[in-house]
């Protein structure tokens, strides 16, 4: 498993607003010719980052990043954003989640890549949240999976966090995730399981399962990590009972349910005694969490102030 509860990569955030701020402006520095032409640099104004839509919060940590971005690529002066709530919050339709100040043009140059990361963001944590609330109780734990939007691993992995749900592996290089393939490719789980064991011996290994004879054919080869792979209550019910009464003899051996699982059964499947429901849908289904930058007007209905 990943490690749970740390903070965004700032690295990583460093790298990606670099980039989306070039999809935006062009290479570096770039350019807004809307923005740049019609408000003067020396303008200053305020902002309120709002939620249109009740939710979870996530990627708020990337607002800031983004405007030192757009400050120092155009020469601007400093602009600054104060958090009103935290990543994980819950919040409510029209709640402030944070005040943005500074020069309008690195407000305005801001709005949608600010926007897109922490409306993405908040989306996964949503979602995630619904799925950790149904399985409150059940002692089973919502996973993510590698189904990431390429290039967000690290945010849409810190949403699910900020959701409550609990991430896997991070990708290929840190858990070796023994499928059907692998064992059509070495002829046998035990040879596959050997097989990495020999090459990366310090990395945890898991093997998908689909039927009960492949779960205990797993459990022989020394796996104790065990994804059951779209298995009906019945039947995952019958391969938990079986796996875990070899537990005695075999050590603890951990139990995912994998594939087409939906909210409305998350409790049923929980209830197998299963201790995790692994969700692709949490990072490759997600609708964004609607978010909105609303700048400040003055009583003479303008935005802004001149430096």
């Amino acid at each position: 498993m990943a490690p749970q509860g740390r903070p965004l990569d700032l690295g990583w955030a460093r790298r990606t607003v670099s980039v989306a701020l070039d999809e935006d402006l062009g290479a570096a520095p770039g350019r807004d010719v809307t923005t740049q032409a019609t408000v003067p640099a020396d303008e200053l104004g305020a902002g309120r980052l709002v939620a249109r839509e009740p939710g979870v919060v996530a990627g708020l940590v990337m607002v800031q990043e983004v405007l030192d971005q757009v400050t120092t690529r155009l020469g601007l002066a400093p602009a600054t954003c104060e958090l009103r709530v935290v990543d994980g919050a819950r919040v409510e339709r029209g709640d402030v989640l944070a005040v943005l100040s500074g020069p309008v043009q690195a407000l305005l140059i801001a709005e949608r890549t600010l926007l897109n990361l922490a409306s993405r963001a908040s989306g996964v944590a949503t979602h995630t949240r619904r799925w950790a609330d149904a399985l409150a109780g059940t002692g089973a734990l919502v996973l993510d999976t590698r189904k990431t939007t390429p290039g967000l691993r690290e945010l849409e992995k810190y949403a699910v966090r900020c959701g409550g749900g609990t991430n896997k592996r991070m990708g290929l290089h840190d858990v070796a995730m023994v499928k059907d393939n692998h064992v059509v490719a070495t002829g046998s789980v035990a040879a596959a399981v050997r097989a990495v064991r020999e090459r990366f011996p310090d990395v945890p290994i898991q093997v998908e399962a689909d039927t009960l004879a492949q779960a205990l054919e797993a459990v022989e080869a020394g796996a104790r990590f065990l994804l059951l792979d779209n298995m009906p209550a019945p039947v995952l019910r019958e391969v938990v009972e079986a796996v875990r009464a070899r537990e005695g003899e075999a050590g603890r051996i951990e139990l995912e349910a994998t594939g087409n699982l939906t909210l409305d059964r998350a409790a049923e499947v929980a209830g197998t005694g299963v201790d995790y429901l692994s969700v692709g849908a949490l990072t490759h289904s997600s609708p964004i969490l609607d978010l909105a930058l609303d700048l400040d007007e003055r009583a003479d209905g303008t935005h802004s102030s001149r430096q």
